[in-house]
């Protein structure tokens, strides 16, 4: 079943009059002056109705609904529903029958906000009406619809501003701060061939036949501690000795050396 085939209702008035209208002789308008406003031929309930793209102007009787007479109106606006030109409550409405017949007569509302509601309600039904058949041209031929222009006219500039953005604490580029001291300590990186030092003798030294190198002795004013170094095995041959007699050096001291004791105290 199509949707056409269904009936909406667009609007209800529940005081509507009806009034037989004289023939029009002159092209100038209806005037509602010209009818027997005092005496109505007709009054009941005013029902508007749309069924697919035609509007319903349907005059039923208050109690029973019966219906009395209907007007198919097509587009509004035009023959089918014309406006009064002395008054904005009276309109004349072309009525069809069965039949095919046609007639013309007037109505009109006590209250003016129902006329002006009758009005607008006719009005949004043919509007999407109107959009109805432009979405149905469009679906058809789409190229034919507007369409939307982005390039820069003569003369026409952009402008962009972009606000200043802060580096945030820590993030990737920014150098980072080395710990200045742990435990009193401070904290260097190794130097190259850190992992080869002990292997490799000092310049300028022999690696003794012992197999054994002596490091230099910490001053103890430096705040150092005190490290002991076991003494090199002395050579086979007296010829061999090349590290001489600590005991007998002459910076050392009786609180520094202790002779014959295998251990030298920096």
């Amino acid at each position: 079943m199509e949707a056409a085939e269904y009936e909406s209702v667009l609007c209800v008035k529940p005081d509507v009059h009806v009034y037989r209208i004289p023939p029009r002789a002159t092209n100038r308008g209806y005037r509602a002056a010209e009818w027997q406003l005092d005496q109505p031929s007709w009054s009941g309930r005013l029902r508007i109705t749309a069924k697919g793209q035609v509007a319903y102007i349907k005059l039923e009787d208050r109690t029973s609904g019966e219906l009395f007479a209907q007007a198919p109106v097509d587009q509004f606006p035009g023959t089918a529903v014309e406006s009064v030109t002395d008054s904005s409550r009276y309109f004349v409405i072309r009525i069809e029958d069965g039949n095919r017949r046609r007639a013309f007569i007037g109505i009109g509302f006590g209250d003016r906000g129902d006329a002006f509601d009758f009005n607008v309600a006719l009005q949004d039904h043919f509007k999407w009406v109107k959009q109805q058949c432009e979405f149905a041209k469009q679906a058809q031929d789409p190229d034919q619809g507007p369409k939307l222009d982005l390039s820069f006219k003569e003369g026409q500039t952009i402008k962009l501003n972009i606000a200043s953005m802060k580096k945030k604490e820590g993030a990737a580029g920014t150098p980072r701060a080395r710990p200045t001291s742990m435990g009193g300590l401070s904290l260097l990186p190794p130097p190259p061939g850190a992992k080869n030092a002990a292997l490799a003798p000092l310049s300028g030294e022999h690696l003794p036949a012992g197999g054994f190198v002596v490091q230099p002795a910490v001053s103890p004013s430096s705040g150092g501690a005190t490290v002991s170094w076991p003494q090199p095995k002395p050579a086979t041959t007296a010829t061999a000795d090349i590290w001489g007699d600590f005991t007998k050096s002459t910076g050392a001291t009786s609180s520094q050396t202790q002779p014959g004791a295998g251990w030298v105290q920096f």
